[in-house]
């Protein structure tokens, strides 16, 4: 979905992915697919797909029951997303790296160049009720991680919000970066699960409606499709949770275009208008 920022990293992370492929025994071909600032690397393998990621040294291992291996062992099978085939983890230098072997789905993602959307995908209803459905098998898994955590929380809403935090947040398992660049058209795929766990309620569907409010129709279709959740105190709590996270990202220097529209559907929830941060950094 994204370009990486140097050289160096586009060397280190084709290294690494022609050593996965050559351990795994796969053969790759067609264009490199990059995620977030390189962080993540992406190529075809017959009807395989082999991605790569990296994390500090200090960060190595995989966590029992979090990420993709995680997500193969506990999340309901009705929820569509790729299999997992194979995994092969590795060490070097400053690096630790996770290859992981699975489905190269034909249907194209949604986005494949953004998180955000600036046009009308033309979705199927078909495809809007999937995702209800997959939202709803995926809220009866037995998550282990705890994405956006309480401190987080507890620091951002006054900051990027400009309101107090709330003193409870339920949560429900989700996946936890519900976004366009994570699914695909007819039929529906939900990808990249390395937040999935215990989110805010109504984090998934108000991250999306975030990233939807460039496209009016499509932010209304999610609202109508998610009333039950996003019309709650609850699911509101988890909205502002979402619109809290998109707002920092706008304070490091992402997302010009949105940044009006996110300040408005923050507004409009709050009755207050966020202010400018100083800092966007928060800890957890």
């Amino acid at each position: 979905m994204n370009s990486p920022l140097n050289k160096e990293v586009r060397a280190l992370m084709e290294a690494a992915h022609d050593r996965a492929a050559e351990a795994l025994g796969l053969t790759c071909a067609g264009p490199l697919a990059w995620g977030f600032l390189g962080v993540t690397l992406g190529r075809r393998a017959g009807d395989r797909w082999l991605r790569v990621s990296r994390t500090a040294r200090r960060n190595a291992g995989r966590k029992q029951g979090e990420g993709i291996m995680g997500a193969s062992l506990l999340v309901p099978e009705g929820v569509p997303r790729p299999r997992l085939h194979g995994v092969h983890d590795w060490i070097d230098g400053e690096w630790a790296f996770e290859a992981d072997v699975l489905d190269h789905l034909t249907q194209p993602v949604v986005s494949a160049d953004r998180a955000d959307i600036d046009h009308d995908p033309g979705l199927p209803d078909e495809w809007w009720a999937d995702l209800r459905r997959s939202l709803a098998l995926l809220a009866e898994a037995e998550g282990v991680k705890t994405t956006v955590r309480d401190g987080w929380i507890e620091r951002a809403f006054p900051r990027f919000l400009g309101i107090p935090a709330p003193a409870e947040v339920e949560r429900v398992t989700g996946h936890g970066d519900l976004h366009w660049g994570n699914l695909t058209g007819a039929p529906l795929c939900l990808l990249d699960w390395e937040r999935w766990g215990r989110v805010p309620f109504g984090y998934d569907a108000g991250l999306l409606h975030a990233n939807s409010l460039l496209v009016p129709d499509v932010a209304a279709r999610i609202r109508e499709e998610f009333a039950t959740v996003l019309d709650t105190p609850a699911g509101r709590i988890g909205e502002l949770t979402a619109l809290a996270e998109m707002l920092q990202a706008v304070a490091r220097g992402w997302y010009p275009d949105l940044a009006p529209h996110l300040v408005a559907r923050a507004e409009a929830l709050t009755g207050v208008r966020p202010p400018v941060p100083v800092d966007p950094e928060v800890s957890a």
